[in-house]
């Protein structure tokens, strides 16, 4: 038998299955999948807001450092994961085998609505805002989330196709962004103006009041969603080579790239722009390259950004639909979600029901209201994935309870402060459970099996 085709005939009892998805992904694409997910919407997007909130430059950059750290901690703990359960879904399987299929279905549930859709829909309308600011375009916001949906649709289909050419396809705009992120930092400081920086090097340390404010905590989560993709690599764990050891290879280096991008474009915007610059602003990253290029040559560094974001959309509408494809195969999904293409090997349908999840909320949502909604359902679905590791290890693991105690702390301080944001996690959750007792839950009694 090729050893490239992964077992889930006999690992799940569908011995009759022809169509498997196949290891095809070595450790480089891999990596380029966690970076590709993650390095975009938010390095770009968030720091507007937090600085809003906390009106001081080093607490910021203290908060981006903080969030690479609490990733780094969650990642040690999904490695492990990876490597117990490489197959395809992340933390749907992760649940399901450590705290029954319930926690499994909700985690599949959460990633499908909160881990994916909304998420690409944040990064199709922040792609359509960095462009339209490319060509200097003024235009309705009606025009702007047509853009958003077009760019939805466009990838959709690119990865309709065979993995290795999605695979392929992800690794090139990856390294492009990568490559051209270290340029923009590095031409940015030499080029940035003596007098433009906001603060003193030798005051770096965050100021009291904005460390222990309110707004620290739920400043956080508009960080870890800049984070959010980090586990990337768990979603396609039936898809990469030696998964053994390229899973938990590929989290651990991709975060190291991640942090270290995060911190050096943070740094190079609160050194170029002042307070009434950042604040509230979502092109940051366009504002500082007119900033510190001029008008001529800002224009390539923002459309580098523009094609960035492109990876970030790229790489969530490539891992996102494994989930739901491992959920219709266990028979907790509808069936249709587990087919798989008879000539590309890819879950088209699974595809095709992202774009359409994506595009409605592209169509009735705004950009600051997502990014507090995917923060906060993704910090309580993490941690307590990181959670079932030590229930499975039966041993106190030190990394993966620091994840999970800063979540707790998120989410209890935005719970507090954005009372709303609570409020649509939990409805979202309620939608989960409503559909499993009632659809799911039902039919696997029916077949005998466990409810």
């Amino acid at each position: 038998m090729n050893k490239n085709v992964t077992q889930i005939e006999i690992n799940y009892g569908f011995k009759e299955e022809k169509l498997v998805l196949k290891r095809e992904i070595g450790l480089i694409p891999a990596i380029m999948l966690v970076v590709g997910n993650t390095v975009g919407t938010g390095i770009f997007t968030t720091s507007g807001f937090i600085i809003k909130e906390l009106r001081d430059p080093v607490a910021l950059l203290f908060l981006w450092l903080l969030g690479g750290l609490i990733a780094f901690f969650g990642a040690l703990s999904y490695a492990e994961l990876g490597r117990l359960f490489p197959r395809a879904g992340g933390e749907y399987v992760f649940l399901k085998e450590t705290f029954g299929e319930i926690f499994g279905f909700l985690a599949g549930w959460i990633s499908l609505i909160v881990g994916f859709s909304a998420p690409i829909a944040a990064t199709a309308i922040a792609f359509s805002k960095y462009f339209l600011e490319l060509f200097s375009i003024q235009t309705s916001e009606l025009i702007s989330k047509l853009l958003a949906v077009s760019v939805i649709l466009l990838l959709s289909l690119v990865h309709t196709q065979r993995i290795k050419i999605g695979a392929n396809f992800q690794t090139g705009i990856t390294l492009f962004k990568v490559f051209f992120l270290f340029t923009f930092i590095f031409f940015g400081f030499i080029y940035a103006k003596e007098g433009m920086t906001n603060f003193e090097i030798g005051s770096l340390v965050p100021k009291k009041e904005a460390l222990l404010s309110l707004s620290f905590p739920v400043s956080l989560i508009y960080v870890m969603y800049a984070y959010s993709g980090w586990n990337a690599a768990t979603y396609i764990g039936e898809e990469i080579k030696n998964p053994q050891k390229n899973i938990p290879l590929a989290l651990l280096l991709g975060i190291l790239v991640i942090a270290t991008l995060y911190l050096g474009t943070n740094y190079l915007y609160v050194k170029v722009l002042s307070f009434e610059e950042m604040a509230g602003v979502v092109e940051l990253g366009a504002k500082t390259a007119e900033k510190v290029f001029g008008k001529e040559l800002s224009f390539i560094f923002t459309a580098g950004i523009t094609l960035g974001l492109l990876s970030v959309l790229s790489g969530m509408i490539l891992a996102g639909p494994r989930v739901y494809y491992a959920m219709a195969r266990d028979g907790v999904f509808f069936k249709v979600f587990s087919k798989i293409h008879p000539e590309k090997k890819t879950p088209i349908f699974s595809i095709l029901l992202q774009a359409l999840i994506a595009i409605f909320m592209v169509l009735t949502s705004t950009f600051e209201a997502l990014l507090l909604y995917i923060g906060f359902t993704l910090s309580l679905c993490a941690s307590l994935t990181v959670l079932g590791l030590m229930k499975l290890k039966k041993k106190f693991i030190f990394s993966a309870f620091a994840f999970i105690l800063v979540n707790l702390w998120m989410i209890i301080f935005t719970i507090v402060t954005k009372p709303l944001t609570l409020l649509a996690g939990m409805l979202t959750i309620l939608a989960g459970l409503t559909l499993y007792y009632f659809k799911f839950n039902q039919k696997l009694k029916t077949k005998g099996g466990k409810a």
